[in-house]
């Protein structure tokens, strides 16, 4: 049994399965302070391993900035995080130690990203990128099939966009950078600038052409920059999924046709996809994180005497 953890900035959902990705059960638990939502991730997973079988690895996927160098004393922290309280937190740590087993450990949006290339909308590519528009905007990448880290890893939602024209005054809600594509285009900035979620607006209302051309001019810098083959748009924002062709067109209207690749000039439908997976990209990915844990020794466990 794989145990599985996404952990969230509002919610941990907290699952075990099997080697073939089958999800046996899973909870959800509020996020709230570090200590009380440990301790609800760990009697979660006990309670779910006494009704399955025992736990042989975990895999967790976390919101962050989260320490993926292993051969770092915080492997496994969550980071400098906006998420009050969290920051400097031993989440690999502590299910490591719990459960005395190899703990695979990555952001949720690399989870979500290995997760739709192991068995979902990007199961015929090896390089792709994730992107999830919610609370916040993250983006996991695989290159030739593994998961981008590098100097620490990739955080695309915080990349500056042009201003749209109808947005000149928006100061954005990013704590760190304001006007960042987080700060403009997130759940939040949505409401902060609108009043209302995108859900809740009219289809003629200015938010839906302003977060289509901010989220066009993202996937126009991920082609030019990380050059994958496909982009997978997913979080709640993106339910709405008469967003998705607009996005599409405001890529197209800022590449100017530079990419000279048929996919980027008339089969976009098939470049910029939703997640096959949906909602359950995340722990699916976390579950896969945990399977390729399981093929490490007993020795690389964190916290093994």
């Amino acid at each position: 049994m794989i145990g599985a953890v996404e952990a969230g900035g509002t919610k941990f959902i907290c699952a075990i399965g099997d080697e073939s990705g089958r999800l046996c059960s899973e909870e959800r638990i509020a996020t709230t302070e570090p200590p009380a939502t440990l301790a609800a991730m760990l009697a979660s997973l006990q309670r779910q391993s006494a009704a399955h079988g025992k736990i042989t690895s975990v895999g967790v996927g976390a919101f962050g900035p989260v320490e993926l160098d292993r051969t770092s004393a915080h492997f496994g922290y969550i980071l400098r995080t906006p998420k009050p309280g969290w920051c400097m937190i031993d989440l690999a740590g502590t299910l490591g130690r719990e459960f005395s087993c190899p703990v695979g450990f990555d952001t949720d949006v690399n989870a979500a990203a290995i997760a739709e290339h192991r068995w979902g909308a990007a199961r015929d590519v090896d390089d792709v990128i994730y992107v999830t528009v919610g609370t916040g905007i993250g983006g996991g990448a695989l290159v030739a099939g593994s998961p981008v880290h590098g100097l620490l890893h990739p955080e695309i939602g915080h990349v500056l966009p042009r201003r749209h024209p109808a947005d000149r005054d928006f100061v954005g809600v990013c704590p760190f950078h304001g006007d960042c594509l987080e700060g403009l285009a997130s759940g939040p900035a949505i409401i902060a600038r609108s009043g209302a979620s995108l859900d809740q607006l009219d289809p003629h209302h200015p938010q839906w052409d302003i977060q289509a051309d901010y989220l066009g001019q993202l996937c126009m810098t991920l082609v030019l920059t990380t050059s994958p083959r496909r982009i997978v748009l997913g979080g709640g924002v993106m339910s709405q999924t008469r967003l998705l062709p607009k996005i599409r067109e405001r890529m197209k209207h800022w590449l100017h046709g530079y990419v000279d690749r048929a996919q980027v000039l008339v089969g976009l439908d098939q470049f910029i996809v939703s997640p096959a997976l949906g909602a359950q990209a995340g722990i699916l990915g976390a579950l896969a994180l945990g399977i390729d844990a399981a093929s490490r020794p007993h020795s690389a466990c964190i916290g093994a005497a």
